[in-house]
């Protein structure tokens, strides 16, 4: 968070003012924010056919500016591309945030005969998430040429990008976007004139939620059903076929080379301090325009949702509740709604998250008990079953919530909901148990009063 001190410096050029008024709290209250964020200017945004209104293939591309001396960002060297994602800021799109400069330099420096590689994980199977199939539908050749540049960063000597298996349009965008990179010269031998040679292969999932687990999915490359490894060691040593691997999203490679060109600080300078960058935001549910946009990191929740979704249907005053991250992140209710920052430490703060930025509005027509419930039958369903805190505390999950959405329980089982989802939570290969405890635990931490009320007036009717 910005310190005080710190709000004097000067803003980068190109960007807005500071306004006069008002003061911004954030959410936590304890600090002053005196730099409102949003409202990204057109010639800011990194993804610029996001829609699909102009020509997604390689012509189109390079009229955008993609493959513009791509080899002119190679030739600076491995350690000055990790260098200057690091200096950006950016972390990981895909849920975790971890910082990715940090994790594509944990490759190996010097091979030890091994290949090396970049899995790019387009396992897009979070509810309410819907980002990365945009970018391969309508920007292809953004990822190929982030994966170019990621790829020699990380050393590696070819790509997999691994799609979901529903995609059957962004697979065939894809394809052809490779088709078109090798036949220009921008990838394969003496990739874009580099002298580096790098591959690009383009890997069809077959539908199941576990396999975006990097671990998982790399199983599932392999040929193996995909149930999650322990770790360590870890993919950055042992990965795809006992190879040095690093498993990244879609939106964090395809951001690299506009980074690369525009400089770390350019990127930096838009969000809080520790979550820079723009950011591509899903919003869906009960809104008047269901939409995926590009925006500033830390832009308020309420203005991202009424600047870019039409608002709430209804009217704001008609919300109750929004998950702010993908389905696996705990649920916020209106208040905190009306204040909070879209970026990773903000929603922290509430016990949230940001995960995938997939936004699901919910308005008081919402049955929440019944809304998280149907959260509890997908994880049930996609669990891969190796795990038994998963496997069997899913099942559990689900049977009790569904009870709950006619009331027909005790007032004592909604502790011992709770203490399930906390014996679930970090008992797990993978993360899939989390995601399917953190739902639960918000509908209990903010509407525990309704479940409440759903029991007795059950029990009443008896």
């Amino acid at each position: 968070m910005f310190r005080a001190a710190r709000l004097a410096r000067r803003i980068p050029r190109g960007r807005r003012s500071l306004p006069a008024s008002p003061v911004r709290v954030l959410s936590s209250g304890a600090e002053l924010n005196l730099k409102s964020h949003g409202g990204l200017r057109d010639q800011d945004r990194i993804f610029t056919n996001l829609y699909g209104e102009k020509d997604p293939f390689v012509e189109g591309a390079l009229k955008r500016g993609d493959w513009y001396r791509t080899k002119d960002l190679i030739v600076h060297g491995r350690e000055w591309v990790i260098n200057e994602v690091k200096a950006s800021g950016l972390r990981g799109r895909g849920g975790a945030g971890f910082p990715s400069g940090l994790k594509w330099s944990f490759m190996p420096k010097v091979s030890d005969g091994r290949p090396q590689f970049l899995v790019v994980n387009a396992d897009e199977s979070e509810p309410g998430t819907c980002k990365d199939r945009e970018i391969m539908r309508s920007d292809p050749h953004k990822l190929v040429e982030g994966c170019l540049v990621a790829g020699y960063a990380m050393g590696a000597k070819a790509a997999y990008i691994y799609v979901r298996g529903e995609f059957w349009e962004e697979i065939n965008c894809m394809e052809k976007a490779v088709a078109e990179a090798y036949q220009k010269g921008f990838i394969g031998k003496n990739a874009s004139g580099s002298g580096f040679d790098f591959d690009v292969y383009v890997h069809r999932g077959a539908g199941a939620y576990i396999c975006g687990e990097e671990t998982g999915l790399i199983e599932s490359l392999e040929g193996r059903p995909g149930k999650p490894r322990l770790k360590p060691p870890f993919p950055a040593n042992v990965g795809l076929w006992g190879c040095p691997t690093t498993v990244t999203n879609v939106e964090t490679v395809a951001v690299a080379p506009t980074i690369l060109r525009r400089g770390a600080s350019w990127f930096s300078s838009f969000g809080r301090k520790n979550n820079a960058g723009t950011k591509l935001f899903c919003i869906s549910g009960h809104v008047n325009n269901p939409i995926t946009v590009e925006e500033e990191m830390s832009i308020p929740l309420k203005e991202l949702i009424e600047k870019h979704a039409g608002g709430v249907r209804g009217g704001w005053d008609n919300l109750l509740s929004v998950i702010p991250g993908g389905a696996s992140v705990p649920v916020l209710p209106k208040d905190i709604c009306d204040t909070v920052l879209m970026d990773f430490d903000a929603l922290k703060e509430q016990q949230s998250g940001l995960g995938t930025a997939a936004v699901t509005v919910m308005d008081k027509s919402t049955d929440m008990i019944k809304a998280i419930s149907r959260l509890s039958s997908f994880y049930k369903h996609e669990s891969c079953g190796q795990c038994t805190p998963c496997r069997e505390g899913t099942t559990w999950l689900y049977n009790l919530m569904k009870r709950l959405e006619t009331g027909n329980a005790e007032i004592a089982e909604i502790d011992m909901l709770d203490e399930l989802t906390r014996q679930i939570e970090g008992h797990t290969i993978c993360a899939l148990g989390d995601a399917a405890a953190w739902p639960v635990q918000g509908l209990l931490r903010h509407f525990r009063p309704v479940v409440e009320e759903r029991i007795n007036n059950y029990k009443a009717a008896q």
